[in-house]
């Protein structure tokens, strides 16, 4: 078969990613991991320095990974292959040293490997250089979140996505505000907000599943958050809520980033319990009574649509969430929405208090919104979309 009539689900992807494969598994993992089962996947990820490795840009060198580790059972990775460029730090100014180094490295994978009319998948406009000898290659961008609102977002992020925006065939969103944000800017933009792995997480709902040590020590209720600590969070209603609820043990599971641990508020009440592996997450859920996203409303939360959102729903947790835009428009319905701490305390008391009744209509409106939102139908339902656009692009080419 011609490398041009190869169709989108024989092709492999050259998936460029901000996040690491053994960092906390969201969308970036759910995604490749399923399209992994019938195509090759490279995870491609920022470089890791080392001072006895060859200097950049010619002495840096690839380190592959053909048997990656952390994803479930449900998730095999075995056509998964984590790429990591090595090479010592080039130090300040040294991200045009960076990007020849990804060019000549990226290139030389595609020719050893031998891969055919490769998919270019973006997370990061800022790894975009990597495909600058790879030629008319396909590009997807799957913006599933609005990073140069992020904190540390890295200089020239802005001018990197509008590039790949040009170069982009198609769009994808994780969620309906920043699709809306990225359809002024791209012509074809589809909105997958992120899934979720039902099964998964329904684990949860097994009374005999053993709870972990660390949580079964903190007294009941437990309210928990799992997912990544970072900018996002409201500490202020963090503090205010524990003080106002001291009977309650407010759990956060999962790995600061981007912000120290000075900054997090202290109680007697509030425990941070570091990152876990996804197949443990399940166990921390099955021990909270109410599952919270304290969530601040600023600039890197405005486009956000979260993950756990649907995974708390597959555990039929009662979920409590700051006014988040993408949570109340497509889960509104569900989901105990707070505008202050106060209410935010109150929303969790009514939680707690949910009657058997309540329960049971909740969880049917979960299971609606489980229906839909499964990583499998979100997988196929990109690769349809990239069926449509690159075979429009060859048509409008001829």
């Amino acid at each position: 078969m011609p490398a041009s009539a190869q169709v989108a689900g024989a092709s492999p992807i050259l998936c460029f990613s901000h996040l690491r494969w053994d960092f906390v598994w969201q969308r970036p993992q759910h995604l490749m991991s399923r399209f992994a089962r019938d195509r090759r996947v490279y995870f491609i990820e920022e470089p890791i320095f080392e001072g006895d490795a060859g200097i950049a840009p010619d002495g840096a060198m690839l380190r592959l990974d053909r048997s990656p580790t952390g994803a479930p059972p449900a998730s095999p990775t075995s056509g998964v292959t984590v790429v990591r460029p090595v090479c010592r730090d080039p130090g300040t100014g040294g991200g045009p040293v960076l990007d020849r180094v990804y060019a000549r490295l990226i290139a030389g994978l595609v020719e050893a490997d031998g891969l055919i009319d490769p998919v270019a998948w973006f997370y990061t406009p800022m790894l975009l250089p990597g495909i600058e000898l790879l030629g008319d290659i396909r590009v997807v961008y799957d913006a599933m979140d609005e990073l140069t609102l992020f904190r540390f977002a890295p200089d020239g992020l802005a001018g990197r996505e509008e590039q790949l925006l040009r170069r982009a065939a198609v769009t994808f969103a994780g969620g309906a505000s920043l699709g809306e944000a990225k359809a002024t800017r791209h012509p074809r933009v589809r909105t997958f907000p992120s899934g979720v792995d039902t099964n998964h997480y329904r684990q949860a709902l097994d009374p005999l599943l053993p709870l972990p040590e660390d949580l079964s020590s903190l007294p009941e209720p437990r309210v928990g958050y799992i997912g990544v600590i970072d900018e996002r969070i409201d500490y202020e209603l963090l503090h205010e809520v524990a003080a106002r609820r001291p009977g309650i043990s407010w759990v956060m599971v999962g790995p600061v980033v981007k912000v120290s641990p000075d900054e997090l508020p202290v109680a007697p009440n509030l425990a941070y319990l570091g990152q876990k592996t996804y197949a443990e997450l399940p166990a921390y859920v099955r021990g909270f009574a109410t599952c919270m996203m304290p969530f601040a409303l600023n600039d890197a939360t405005r486009f956000i649509s979260p993950t756990k959102t649907l995974e708390y729903m597959a555990a039929h947790r009662p979920i409590v969430s700051t006014g988040v835009t993408d949570v109340v428009r497509l889960y509104g319905d569900v989901v105990r929405v707070a505008p202050d701490a106060g209410t935010f305390a109150d929303q969790v008391d009514g939680a707690l208090a949910e009657s058997r009744e309540a329960r049971d209509a909740r969880a049917l409106l979960e299971q609606s919104h489980l229906a839909r939102n499964s990583w499998e139908h979100i997988a196929k339902g990109m690769d349809s979309e990239m069926h449509l656009a690159f075979g429009e692009r060859q048509r409008g080419h001829r």
